[in-house]
């Protein structure tokens, strides 16, 4: 009907005959034959011709049937293009490639081949070490055997450098901080950290979808507050360096270990720490491209706190918080009255303790038990008969995150010498005046 309404419109001249080919999107010449084939046979001409006709390059159906049952009886393990060699050398089907291989496609005897990826070019290094660290896992079996378990690694972009590397149980979060921790502790703060989008480094709301910043994770609170970047890969072949890392830690640890006679996470780690990152370095990393570092000493001297498990939870009228199933006693301070109603953080660290705090103080301090590590302080420094021990008295007083006020023992110089605040004073003011008289 298109055709028609274009074609009268050019037969009246109200447009010309290169604009009607232009709208039907044919040549001018393919113009003129639905031309001369309207004007011949009226509406029908406009059809295409071939319509119900049988191709000239369509393969018989006995043809086809023929190939299935060859493929399926004799040839069920070759490849398309075997299979492909054999039907012509074997059988004479002269068919092409292409058409067995769609005729096996849609068969379903034959997966369709994954499209391919884009053309993807090596990233250059980063100049400096420090500028960007990649931090990823990879579960092995790195003692030969059935128990699997992750390598956590870190290594410099610049250098291939690997400044962490630790065998775990899984690959946690608890696990990396523990791994970014010992890294700033021992190099300093660094520019920017490359990693995957496991859960534990960033929230992603939709699988295989763009990561939200916005929300960041406790490894992403951690890097905020130190003013480390964090950047997400979205493929492996984005972090191919530490990919193509990990193919080397498999193709050699499990085999040192073995020589080294290992069999055990703890001894594995202490090879790892105290031998095997070295040699690994020497062999495998590269010198940087500039002079100096992009690392930067660290100025926070809370580490203990930014690598935690951070939680916020409302203090109840009875100075309690609850947190994983357990109800936390908040201990009484001298600077507040109560802590009911206020928000505090709980900090639940790396090596099980767990600390509360709110804004800058310490409101309380306990072990993985629960119970708490001041009070066990206290009763440590009190003697036999239950008394605090000489010197504690006066640290007994204050608790909570105010240490107590220190008072120096030595006698101080006084304006009112009627008033002497020592006995060594009231003494030598005795002895100045019988040498007086």
């Amino acid at each position: 009907m298109k055709l028609q309404d274009v074609i009268l419109k050019a037969m009246a001249k109200r447009i010309s005959w290169m604009a009607a080919a232009e709208i039907a999107g044919v040549s001018d010449r393919t113009m003129r034959r639905m031309k001369q084939r309207y004007e011949e046979f009226g509406y029908d001409g406009l059809f295409d011709q071939r319509r119900g006709k049988r191709s000239i390059h369509r393969v018989p159906l006995e043809t086809a049937e023929r190939v299935l049952a060859l493929y399926q009886e004799q040839y069920f393990d070759f490849s398309v293009l075997h299979f492909h060699e054999k039907l012509r050398k074997e059988h004479n089907i002269q068919v092409s490639y292409s058409w067995v291989k769609q005729a096996l496609q849609g068969a379903g005897l034959v997966g369709k081949r994954s499209k391919r990826g884009p053309h993807r070019r090596r990233r250059p290094r980063r100049p400096l070490p420090g500028m960007l660290l990649h931090i990823d896992g990879s579960k092995h079996r790195w003692f030969q055997d059935d128990r699997y378990y992750d390598l956590i690694v870190i290594l410099d972009d610049a250098t291939s450098e690997i400044y962490y590397a630790q065998l775990v149980d899984e690959e946690s979060t608890r696990t990396v901080m523990g791994g970014l921790r010992e890294v700033v502790e021992t190099r300093g703060v660094f520019c920017a950290l490359y990693s995957d989008r496991g859960s534990h480094f960033f929230y992603t709301p939709k699988a295989g979808g763009p990561v939200d910043k916005s929300r960041p994770t406790q490894v992403g609170r951690a890097m905020q507050d130190l003013g480390i970047q964090t950047i997400a890969a979205y493929s492996p072949e984005a972090r191919g360096r530490s990919e193509r890392n990990f193919g080397t830690w498999q193709n050699r640890l499990p085999q040192e270990l073995r020589v080294a006679g290992i069999t055990k996470l703890e001894e594995a780690n202490r090879f790892l720490r105290e031998h095997y990152i070295a040699e690994f370095n020497r062999k495998f990393s590269v010198p940087a491209q500039g002079r100096g570092t992009a690392f930067r000493p660290c100025s926070r001297k809370d580490l203990e706190f930014v690598f935690s498990i951070q939680t916020e939870r409302v203090v109840s009228k009875d100075n309690t918080v609850a947190i994983a199933e357990r109800w936390w006693q908040i201990e009484k301070c001298r600077w507040r009255f109560s802590l009911a109603k206020q928000t505090v953080t709980i900090h639940q660290h790396l090596d099980g303790k767990v600390s509360i705090r709110f804004g800058p103080h310490v409101v309380g301090c306990y072990d993985a038990n629960g119970n708490s590590l001041r009070e066990e302080a206290k009763a440590k420094r009190r003697g036999k008969d239950g008394s605090l021990e000489a010197g504690e008295n006066q640290r007994q007083v204050f608790t909570g995150s105010h240490p107590p006020l220190e008072i120096s023992p030595t006698a101080r110089d006084f304006h009112f010498p009627t008033a002497p605040a020592t006995v060594s004073q009231v003494g030598a003011a005795k002895k100045s005046k019988t040498a007086a008289a």
